[in-house]
């Protein structure tokens, strides 16, 4: 398989077409190679890369159930994706095929070619290949349990078993004396850089201590060596051991960490880290993870506040004490207004799912709330009150961007 490879496609046709596949739809093949396509054959079903089935003529039906069950005994809840054209019967064939997988209970769609008729298919096609993708870098995932999820997560802590069955990822325990561990033994030397950085950037520096600061950046360079030694794509770290036990805090790790690109949830909670890498996944943008602190029914508004904000979302910074405890450092971010998402899964499967456009609207310095604070407007049909009648549980997230739809799409093919 192509390095550069984005999904697969399998030409299906009857064994008494007399005309072959390339007479067929040549042009067509090689315009799904301009789409990351590459051709595979059927002995290939079960690779870790999206498959989609083209159906290049009427009389295939049994052929593709065939290889959609060898691949179903792998792949259980990857939907079929059917690529049917204008001629040969594909279109009635492939018909006939998914409406037999949905009596089934299975998921799918067809994609319908016609140059002529169909302006939009490459948009289609471009779509759920990237779908497609993120159910499966889900299933390549390992999400770090750093300590067990915070004793307050009641409606946060689900199995890891029914996370890897319903969304994918793998769940590694991890004991949090082992971060403590490599905590202590990071040098002065190997955080100067970090260190810097941080410092120097900071409009301001208020309550933290030098030596606060530079405990807050051994965390990370400790936590950064632990993903480096496990091999983990994300983190969830039951942070607030932290600050009970050593005196500092995880705010700037889990906010370095989510800049560069790996996931990082504080309190051990596995629902909205698992939230977050599928939005990163998705949407390709940083993701902040917030308490819902305040509500406006009438405005159709709500605060968003935390102490972990990934720095690169804000458009300045301020160091500060870590809100509830006073000790170490928390981020006092500043975010530009403009549109947004937030979102919340959960359920006891973790098969629900809320999330809104929006917009900020301002950025709040209470010395009440956690120290980055955000005023966020939804839009369109949801409402602040969704969060008071049918909560899905503590934290929120937001990114940057308009997402809703397509999140909620994604959801619906491949969760719900």
């Amino acid at each position: 398989m192509n390095a550069n490879t984005k999904f697969g496609f399998i030409p299906v046709s009857s064994s008494i077409t007399q005309t072959s596949i390339e007479e067929i739809a040549g042009n067509l093949l090689s315009s799904f190679h301009d789409y990351g396509g590459e051709r595979f054959t059927e002995d290939m079903i079960n690779l870790n890369t999206p498959i989609f089935y083209f159906i290049v003529t009427g009389g295939t039906e049994e052929k593709v159930l065939k290889l959609w069950h060898k691949r179903k005994e792998i792949y259980n809840n990857e939907p079929v994706i059917l690529i049917a054209h204008a001629g040969n019967n594909s279109l009635a064939a492939s018909m006939e095929i998914l409406a037999k997988l949905q009596q089934d209970g299975e998921k799918g769609k067809i994609i319908y070619i016609d140059n002529n008729a169909n302006k939009d298919w490459q948009d289609d096609l471009e779509r759920n290949v990237k779908h497609h993708q993120v159910f499966h870098q889900l299933k390549n995932t390992k999400i770090g349990l750093i300590g067990n999820p915070s004793d307050w997560l009641v409606a946060s802590m689900p199995d890891p078993s029914v996370i890897k069955k319903v969304w994918g990822p793998q769940i590694v325990n991890v004991d949090l004396e082992e971060l403590k561990t490599r905590i202590a033994e990071i040098k002065d030397e190997q955080i100067e850089d970090d260190h810097y950085n941080l410092t120097t950037k900071a409009a301001a520096i208020k309550e933290p201590s030098k030596k606060e600061i530079k405990n807050v950046v051994k965390v990370y360079a400790a936590l950064k060596e632990l993903i480096r030694a496990q091999e983990l794509n994300s983190v969830s770290v039951r942070c607030f051991d932290l600050v009970t036990d050593l005196k500092t805090t995880g705010c700037f790790a889990l906010s370095k960490l989510n800049d560069e690109g790996i996931t990082a949830g504080c309190e051990g909670d596995l629902v909205s880290t698992l939230g977050m890498l599928w939005a990163n996944y998705l949407t390709n943008q940083i993701v902040w993870m917030a308490n819902p602190a305040q509500i406006d029914e009438q405005s159709n508004s709500i605060w968003l506040a935390h102490c972990t904000v990934p720095i690169s979302m804000t458009e300045n910074y301020k160091l500060r004490s870590h809100f509830e405890s006073g000790l170490g450092v928390g981020i006092e971010g500043e975010l530009a207004k403009g549109k947004i998402t937030v979102l919340r899964i959960g359920g006891k499967n973790l098969e629900k799912i809320w999330a809104s456009n929006g917009e900020i609207l301002e950025t709040g310095s209470s010395e009440n709330l956690c120290r980055t604070q955000v005023k966020v407007k939804l839009h369109g049909s949801a409402k602040v009150t969704d969060l008071l009648n049918e909560p899905l549980g503590n934290h929120i997230l937001l990114m940057r961007g308009s997402y809703a739809k397509e999140m909620i799409e994604w959801w619906e093919m491949f969760i719900s």
